[in-house]
Order: C-alpha cells, then sequence, then structure tokens
C-alpha cells in the first residue's frame, strides 16, 4: 500500500509514517519545517523528505492514500491535488481506526492524565510480555516508537485526544475511534480556540461516551463531578466502572501505595498520578492483568516523557519538568511536588505557551493554580502572544489572574535564565512546566545547576 504524508514531521504524523513504513508500506511526506526529534527519526527509517516544501507533483494517481496532518492549511497544493485526482484523504486518528477495525479498541480521554494513564497501560503489558497496537503521545522507555501497527495483535490501546482531526475535519479525534473500552480521567475547559465555552467542551466528552460500542465498557474518574455526571447520565448500554484515588502516604519524599498485600512503594508520586494509576488498573483488568500483576508491573513505571520527569538531582537539590500547561495540570502538578518535597523550598516556574493561555479572558483560570509553591515564577513572550494573534496580555494581568503574593513574571528569555544560573538552590525542587522551552532554555545546563 502506498502512503503520503501531508505534514509528515509533526509528533503524532512521523511516528505513524514510521510504524506504517514498519509494516511494510509505501511510505512518503512533506512538510515546509521539521524539528528535532521527528527530523532524525524520520532520517533514521529513510522517511525523511529530500527537501522542505509543498510540492503538487509528489501527488500522483497511484496513492493508495493521504494522510492529512494538522500543520497544513485547507489551501495546501497538495492537499488540492489529492483531492483532484479523488484520493482517499484521512486524518491521521481516521486511519487509526481503519487499522484497527477488526481489533478490541481501548480508547483514554480526558483533559488530563490521558498520556500518563495510557503509558502505564502499556509499561504493564510490556512487562508481562502481552503484545498489543498502540498510539500514546510520549517516548515510553522500552518502547522504539510511539505509534505500534501489526495485523495480528488482537487490542489497539489509543490515547484519545480531544482536538480536531485535521484542517479539513474538524472532529475531535476521540469521536472517530468508536471504544469497545473506553476511560475518561477528567474535564477541565482547554482549547478555547476551537471550544469557546465550557458546556461546548464538555459536550465533546458526552459525546465521545456515547461512541462506545454496545456492550463495551466505560470506566470514569467519579471524583471528577463533571465526569461523574455524563457517564451517569449515557444511556446506550455499556458496562460502567467508576475510580476513586487510592489510599497512599508519603514517607521521607517516598511514596507508598496501600494495596491488598500490603504497603508498596512506587516511583511515581502525586495524588493526581494515583488516581491515573486506579483507571490503569480498571483497564488493565479489563485486558486480562489481574490485580497482583499489575502491581508486581506498575511498580516500576518511572512516568512518561515530559510528565513530571526528574531531569536532575544532587545532595541538596532535585529538578523535574513537567508539560502541565492548563490550570488544572498546574495546580495538581505543583501541589504533588510539594506534597512530595514538604521540607524543601518548591520554585515552580511556568510558561504561559499555548494559545488558551494567552488568551486574556482565559487567564482568569488559573487563580490560585501556583498557591503550592513557595516561590512561583510565570515566563510569557509577548511575541508568541503576537505570533498567535491574540490581544496583548500585560504582566499585570497576570499577577491579577494568578492571585499569587510575590508572584515573578519574566518576559525576557535571557533574564529568566539569568534568574535561574544565579538561583541558590540548596534544600530546594526546581519544577519547570511548559510545553515549550522558555525561549530557549538549555535543559542540560540545568543539570549543572542542581546536580553537585
Amino acid at each position: 500500500m502506498r502512503v503520503h504524508f501531508i505534514a509528515i514531521g509533526g509528533s503524532a504524523m512521523h511516528n505513524l509514517a514510521i510504524a506504517l513504513h514498519q509494516k511494510g508500506y509505501q511510505v512518503t511526506g512533506s512538510d515546509d519545517t521539521i524539528f528535532e526529534p521527528s527530523k532524525s527519526r524520520l532520517d533514521k527509517y529513510g522517511l525523511l523528505p529530500a527537501a522542505f516544501g509543498w510540492f503538487s507533483k509528489t501527488i500522483t494517481s497511484d496513492l493508495d492514500a493521504i494522510i492529512l496532518g494538522m500543520h497544513a492549511k485547507e489551501d495546501n497544493e497538495e492537499l488540492l491535488k489529492a483531492r483532484e485526482l479523488g484520493l482517499k484523504i484521512y486524518s491521521y486518528p481516521e486511519f487509526l481506526y481503519e487499522q484497527s477495525k477488526n481489533k478490541t479498541r481501548v480508547v483514554i480521554g480526558g483533559s488530563h492524565g490521558k498520556t500518563t494513564i495510557t503509558s502505564m497501560i502499556l509499561h504493564v503489558l510490556h512487562y508481562h510480555n502481552k503484545n498489543v497496537d498502540y498510539m500514546v503521545g510520549a517516548q515510553l522507555e522500552g518502547f522504539d516508537t510511539m505509534v505500534h501497527l501489526t495485523e495480528e495483535n488482537d487490542f489497539i490501546v489509543l490515547e484519545g485526544d480531544e482536538y480536531l482531526s485535521s484542517p479539513i475535519d474538524r472532529r475531535p479525534k476521540f469521536h472517530l475511534y468508536q471504544p469497545n473500552i473506553a476511560l475518561v480521567s477528567g474535564i477541565a475547559w482547554d482549547h478555547i480556540n476551537v471550544f469557546p465555552t465550557f458546556d461546548n467542551y464538555v459536550a465533546q466528552f458526552r459525546v465521545f461516551m456515547s461512541s462506545i460500542v454496545n456492550g463495551g465498557a466505560l470506566v470514569y474518574n467519579a471524583e471528577d463531578e463533571t465526569v461523574k455526571e455524563l457517564a451517569e447520565a449515557t444511556e446506550n448500554p455499556i458496562r460502567k466502572f467508576s475510580y476513586h484515588t487510592p489510599e497512599y502516604r508519603i514517607e521521607a519524599g517516598e511514596t507508598l501505595l496501600n494495596t491488598p498485600e500490603g504497603e508498596m512503594p512506587i516511583e511515581i508520586f502525586g495524588a493526581h498520578n494515583l488516581s491515573n494509576l486506579a483507571g490503569a488498573k480498571w483497564i488493565c483488568q479489563h485486558m486480562g492483568i489481574d490485580e497482583d500483576d499489575f502491581y508486581e508491573a506498575i511498580a516500576s513505571f518511572k512516568g512518561a516523557s515530559k510528565r513530571l520527569e526528574k531531569i536532575a538531582e544532587g545532595t541538596h537539590a532535585v529538578a523535574y519538568k513537567d508539560f502541565a500547561h492548563s490550570p488544572s495540570k498546574v495546580s495538581a502538578t505543583t501541589t504533588a511536588v510539594k506534597q512530595q518535597y514538604k521540607d524543601r523550598t518548591l520554585i515552580a516556574c511556568l510558561e504561559l505557551h499555548t494559545y488558551s493561555s494567552l488568551n486574556a479572558e482565559f487567564l482568569k483560570e488559573y487563580e490560585g493554580a501556583l498557591d503550592a509553591a513557595d516561590e512561583a515564577v510565570v515566563f510569557f513572550s509577548p511575541d508568541a502572544v503576537k505570533i498567535k494573534k491574540l490581544e496583548e496580555v500585560s504582566a499585570l494581568q497576570i499577577e491579577k489572574a494568578f492571585n499569587c503574593n510575590d508572584l515573578i513574571i519574566y518576559t525576557n528569555p535571557e533574564e529568566f535564565q539569568q534568574y535561574l544560573k544565579q538561583k541558590n538552590f540548596i534544600n530546594s525542587v526546581l519544577l519547570l512546566m511548559s510545553s515549550g522551552n522558555y525561549g530557549g532554555l538549555n535543559f542540560d545546563e540545568v543539570k549543572n545547576w542542581i546536580e553537585d
């Protein structure tokens, strides 16, 4: 089968391209720019385009499918040529569904925690040598790619993103998978450029729950009132399983999980991650992993890449990097780190980087999000606001929105880096929360500041 990717350089897109290449498909692709690590990974498999740009001549009638990424625009010359030739055009979630129509589809949805829960499930299955197809939003230890597709595996585990499928398909990705088994971890308003009201955002999860196939199963976080209300109201003939945060305690910086066999030390920490663990356990049990085997495997789970990832540790200090950017994630992550390191000074640095976080109207959602920090820092780039064509955001607006005493605000990347460089991190925890890189922060340099 011959498949061409328009916008092959995206995180999900390049992983799907590699997965199809490994499956034996003939894969080509294009993009106007490709960043690392996508660039090196595509090059490794011989899939890196010879030149950057869009070239209509690469679209020929002998292509079996076009997979269209969100980075492309509706007037992309390759897309226009594909439509002119009447070629079959898929968004990547659409194509994943086509690849998994004969499998048991397990879809993990939620505003937060979905990458971690999917990662936990895959870690447990990998530990017990249970082979499944998958798509996950982070690189995992022991896994070569973030997408894996076969003909023979019975299950496919999919991270169910609620963002749009493609420039010409405005449906949320997780509406397309038709799960046999689904999980919803939590609902907190996000992607306001697409879902302008909270009710509109919640409606997408209502549709997701109603898309579970008859006789399927819904696992849901009963501690989230919105999720619980939707789950209890859905009327399709499915089985429903609620979960709650399990009992645990922290002793000398170690989290001990209460299990039927007694307390068990685990690598991850934070109430939100323990809640994620409870959801992952239900899903694994639906996939044939019993409770004892789940606990045995999960004890060695260290977290997904960029999700409370420890990047440096010395005798007197430790540093974590986290993808958190929405208000609920920022609050949960900051609180978790402070609870884990009660006797240390928590320096929490948040970059406002996404469309939602830089929206003047949405900023008020961040009130209290950094309250658990001993020292709270917000970085944002006025240039990013201009690029996203948003209203100008002032430092005063941010200060008022967070309602946080002594909030430190930086808009210049060099000044922010200088602040960190001169910092005394003795008996401290540095928490860096961002889906960007603070205007060019070298995370390897952070290690030099933290490690002895």
